[in-house]
């Protein structure tokens, strides 16, 4: 027997989430609009490279952060690219929906616009739901910030990241106020990445100046283990890891959340009867 939904608004499309009173256990994937597979699902990935999946214990987001960050201006069409005008309003949608429970970020990305990168961290960093980053293959350069800002992160252990400090491209204008810019950017960066995780701001720092490591740059590359040791990811691990970490987050915010209704309701009931 096919279960009832409800069809909410969200983001790029709609998604279809269980009707009141009935159990994620029982819902039917296999041809329903919504369900894995489904034409509903196919699109929500081609347009936003993300997916919704509501077949499991709870209903999570999945966003992927992949190739370079496109910023202000817009990349060759070559380019792998995660546009931010996309993930911005995707992740104010998901702070709202009431029906999901939680976002798995997964990311193997180059970097790409320092202030496109650290407007979709700080997003993330503000979220009240529970949230989980994942690097995989590479989190470099302002990918850095993206994977620390959930609450907590995994990195597996091919995956690798690159520290280095703020560049740009092109023309630029040869005075000190630019010099001064760069390392007013840089600070951001450092101060953003210090508070979201376990490494110290002359840490990082350090890291980001290494001359001894690449060849044709200025920075240290830090595979899994590593950015585990240093503090700047919390835990290696892969995909079961980083989900069944994120099913103990949300675990623990509805049982908060449940115990706190009571209260909530006591106070109500006394507010009226004065």
């Amino acid at each position: 027997m096919k279960q009832s939904k409800i069809s909410r608004p969200y983001a790029t499309g709609t998604i279809m989430t269980p009707a009141e009173g009935d159990q994620p256990d029982g819902r039917e994937d296999g041809g329903q609009e919504g369900g894995v597979g489904s034409e509903h699902q196919s699109d929500q990935i081609k347009e936003s490279g993300s997916v919704l999946t509501g077949n499991g214990k709870y209903t999570i987001h999945c966003l992927t952060i992949i190739g370079q960050v496109e910023g202000h201006y817009i990349l060759p069409a070559s380019n792998k690219t995660t546009k931010y005008e996309h993930v911005i309003p995707q992740l104010v949608a998901i702070e709202q929906e009431p029906s999901i429970d939680g976002l798995l970020i997964l990311l193997n990305t180059v970097g790409g616009d320092v202030e496109a990168g650290l407007a979709i961290a700080e997003l993330v960093s503000g979220m009240k739901k529970p949230t989980v980053s994942m690097v995989l293959g590479g989190g470099h350069s302002i990918g850095v910030p993206l994977a620390v800002a959930a609450r907590k992160s995994f990195i597996a252990p091919s995956a690798s990241m690159t520290i280095h400090p703020v560049r740009m491209n092109g023309l630029m204008v040869g005075v000190p106020q630019t010099l001064e810019y760069f390392q007013r950017m840089q600070e951001r960066i450092t101060s953003f990445v210090a508070a979201n995780s376990n490494i110290s701001p002359s840490r990082f720092y350090e890291l980001s100046m290494n001359t001894g490591e690449l060849v044709m740059d200025v920075g240290t590359v830090l595979d899994g283990e590593d950015a585990v040791n240093e503090g700047l990811i919390d835990s290696l691990g892969n995909l079961s890891d980083a989900l069944e970490c994120l099913y103990g987050m949300i675990d623990k915010d509805k049982a908060k959340k449940k115990k706190a209704a009571p209260k909530s309701t006591a106070k109500k009931t006394a507010k009226k009867k004065a």
